[in-house]
Order: structure tokens, then sequence, then C-alpha cells
């Protein structure tokens, strides 16, 4: 089938280097980032599990996980219709109609839609600055990503806590500079952190990044993984970000 077919004025496949996968991308718009790539390697979906990410994006997240996992089944919800229909053609071209739904619908919604207790993981790479934190993308679409213009954090947790069953698990990647707020949030929803990994640029700067993982209804108490640096040198990516990648 010609690429063609897949691809609109402006876009580009990109190599996931996972499994042959690629995936629709347009520049202008909206590219995922390290950090989508750093909560697929982060997050676990065990066989037979149902995984949701929010806020999806063009299917970064749904699609590495099916490429890394033994998942049984990933959705992911996606409130900009042009970003959605990225997300589908990229299933579609990788041939996982079967694996992966794109769903279009607002976050704030996420339980009303797909119910409460219907999922084994819920991932989010969720927009990380609040209109005190950073100045907003002109773009609309970058702008909708990186700021909580359509969703807070509160909403996130929120959704993910009603979307979870009993003992599911949450990841999330966001920035440490919220860690207060995101702790608080998380309580207020009975998601137990588990497990927090910090990412620095290079090893003697500070973090820029945290991975979450948390179980709803879980026990207090919370694993420190040992930080992971970027680079080993400038232009030079450390030997565990390769291997995320599939280098």
């Amino acid at each position: 089938m010609s690429e063609g077919i897949f691809l609109k004025e402006g876009e580009r496949f990109d190599d996931l280097e996972r499994n042959g996968y690629r995936i629709i991308q347009n520049p202008k718009k909206f590219c995922f980032g390290m950090d989508a790539v750093l909560l697929s390697g982060f997050a676990s979906v065990r066989e037979g599990e149902c995984a949701i990410d929010l806020g999806t994006g063009t299917g970064i997240i749904p699609i590495l996980l099916k490429a890394k996992t033994k998942g049984k089944h990933f959705t992911g919800l996606e409130i900009q219709e042009e970003s959605a229909d990225m997300a589908r053609r990229s299933v579609a071209v990788n041939g996982l109609g079967e694996d992966i739904d794109i769903v279009s619908g607002d976050l704030k919604e996420a339980s009303k839609i797909f119910g409460a207790a219907v999922f084994d993981v819920v991932t989010v790479n969720p927009p990380y600055m609040n209109d005190r934190h950073g100045l907003v993308n002109p773009e609309l679409p970058k702008a909708i990503a990186r700021h909580e213009l359509m969703c807070t954090l509160e909403d996130v947790v929120r959704e993910a806590a009603k979307l979870l069953k009993p003992g599911g698990r949450f990841y999330m990647v966001h920035r440490p500079g919220r860690l207060a707020e995101i702790m608080q949030a998380l309580a207020r929803h009975r998601l137990e952190p588990k497990r927090m990994k910090f990412v620095h640029p290079f090893i003697d700067r500070e973090p820029n990044m945290v991975l979450f993982e948390c179980t709803r209804g879980g026990g207090a108490q919370v694993r420190i993984e040992p930080p992971l640096a970027v680079f080993e040198k400038p232009g030079v990516y450390a030997r565990e970000i390769t291997e995320i990648y599939g280098y």
C-alpha cells in the first residue's frame, strides 16, 4: 500500500526503532519528546492486562507499549482531533488495529467515556505547566500539549484513579518542581506512589523529570530508584537511554 495514502501535507514517518513500527508526525504541530519514550520504558503492562494512555497525542505511548510489553490491549484518548487522526493512521500503517484503539474525547470525561474501574494500567504524559509556569506557546497544538489549557493535574489524577481497577497501576512523567503538588493530588485520590525515578540531563545536574508508578489503594511505601542521567557527556547518550530507545 502506498505510504502517500497515510500521510497528509506537512506530515512525515518517524522510525521508532521497535518492531519496525513507525509513527506519523507533523513537525510544525507537535512531535513526541524523550519524556514519552522514558515513560514507555518505565511503565509495565503485564500479559493479559489492558492499558489506557490519557492525552495520547499522536499515539506514541500505546504504540511503544505494544512493542515493549505483553499487554492484551491498549487505548489512547486524545482531545485534539488532528492528533487523534494521526494516531489512528499510525496504528493502521503498523497493522495494530486489533491491539490499539484511539478514542477522541476529553480527558476530564474519561471515566464517563469508559466507565469506572475498567483498566489495569493508566499512563499519562500530561501538560507540565500551569498558568504560573512558563509562557504559553502561541501555536495551539503545542500549547495544549505543554500547558494546562484543556486539563489540570487534578483532572489527570482524578480520572486515572476512577479508571483504574483496585490495585491497578498509574504511570506518569512530570516536573520535579511540582512534586509537592503532585503528591498532594495523588493522596487525595488514593493513588499511592510505589516507585519514583528522577531523570537528570547530566548526573551532576538537577533533575528535570520525575517518573511515578502508583497503585490504586496500595500501601504507603515508595521506592526511590537510582537516578537516570540522559547524557554521559555532551552529545553522548547514557547506555540506559540507548537501551530504552532501542538503538
